[in-house]
């Protein structure tokens, strides 16, 4: 017999506070057996109810700690997070958020949840938020990261990052996101050119690009990864040459192709929304290291160029390390790659780039840079 909306969604919480991703632990759910017997509807309040949970946790544990003495339990801070997600977030009447919670609380905690869930219904107004993290649900450093990169666009963006994504279809079926596509577009191939797609998977630039008629050679350093990525192009009939390698250390000659993509691994602080544990799993520390592989990849990836072929680099992240920094580094260390402009359409000028923020066009923060190598 398939279980409750509200229990599943309970259980995949329980799961990533243990570590699991929670997209990969929703979709892995959704398709088993345990939700089998779930309407479309119920389907979808799973997904709303773990991914909204997950995100606003920070301002969700500000709320339940205001009726709250003492410490609580992993199972009961869970159960009340959801409660509260259901009751401030969610059209659901007051007495059914209230009586569902108290249902999947424990035993031990019934009585307490019920208390607390109860004085929650009834507070009504909204807190006096401490800080502005607090409010929209996110590590201090991150607020001030991109308070610090984007100025006073920085609140709307992450106003934008706690709202769910939207999804786009392609007429070949492929879900994939708007800014993505754009970023495919920008490398302007055509039939009879050859490109590779250095971080490809799984696989829905390369498969984007592959509609052009160019040759796409798509990789990625994960054997797993690579697989998706053929399944991927096997479902919506496009045609890839795939393959398992290192970025950093490509196995081609110099010459190769007429334009590559480095869709980097990057902090990923542009697409939160469509990732919600990743603002709490990500550290400062981290942008350091992946500015390193970044610059690693683009110098790998333009070794690999024809003469008079195109770079194109692209991040779903905000942060200056990782976009102008990155740029600037290039103009140093790579003079022989002349700037292009950035592409037309809802692209923001961004140095010699573009971006587009979340609230643009409802789509993940992007970051994009295109380069010649010269003759």
């Amino acid at each position: 017999m398939t279980r409750p909306a509200r229990a599943l969604a309970l259980e995949l919480l329980g799961r990533i506070d243990e570590g699991a991703y929670a997209n990969l632990a929703t979709a892995s759910l959704l398709a088993s057996g345990q939700s089998a017997d779930l309407s479309p509807a119920d389907r979808h309040l799973v997904t709303t109810l773990v991914h909204g949970t997950t995100r606003l946790r920070r301002n969700l544990d500000f709320r339940v700690d205001a009726f709250v003495k003492g410490k609580l339990d992993d199972e009961t801070r869970r159960v009340l997070r959801l409660g509260a997600y259901q009751l401030s977030a969610l059209r659901i009447p007051s007495h059914a958020a209230v009586n569902e919670t108290v249902k999947l609380a424990p035993h031990r905690s019934r009585g307490l949840v019920n208390a607390v869930m109860r004085r929650l219904a009834e507070s009504g107004e909204q807190p006096t938020w401490p800080s502005d993290a607090v409010r929209l649900s996110y590590p201090d450093w991150i607020v001030e990261r991109l308070r610090a990169d984007l100025g006073p666009l920085a609140d709307e963006t992450l106003e934008a990052m706690n709202e769910a994504p939207e999804v786009h279809v392609r007429d070949d079926g492929y879900a994939q996101g708007r800014s993505s596509q754009l970023v495919a577009e920008a490398v302007t191939s055509s039939r009879g050119e050859r490109v590779l797609d250095v971080c490809a998977a799984p696989g829905g630039k390369a498969t984007a690009m592959a509609r052009t008629g160019a040759t796409v050679v798509a990789m990625d350093v994960h054997p797993n990864r690579t697989r998706l990525m053929a399944e991927n192009a096997r479902r919506v009939r496009a045609r890839l040459l795939t393959l398992t390698a290192d970025g950093i250390r490509l196995p081609f000659a110099s010459g190769t192709f007429d334009y590559v993509l480095v869709d980097a691994p990057c902090s990923g602080l542009g697409a939160l929304h469509r990732r919600p544990d990743a603002r709490w799993r990500i550290q400062p520390d981290d942008i350091g290291e992946l500015v390193d592989l970044q610059r690693r990849l683009l110098a790998s990836s333009s070794a690999v160029l024809k003469p008079g072929g195109t770079l194109v680099y692209s991040v779903c992240t905000l942060t200056s390390a990782e976009s102008t920094g990155i740029d600037g580094w290039l103009a140093d260390a790579h003079p022989e790659l002349s700037a292009i402009p950035r592409p037309s359409g809802p692209w923001r000028p961004l140095g010699r780039g573009g971006q587009l923020l979340p609230q643009d066009i409802g789509s993940d923060g992007m970051c994009l840079f295109r380069y010649r190598l010269m003759n």
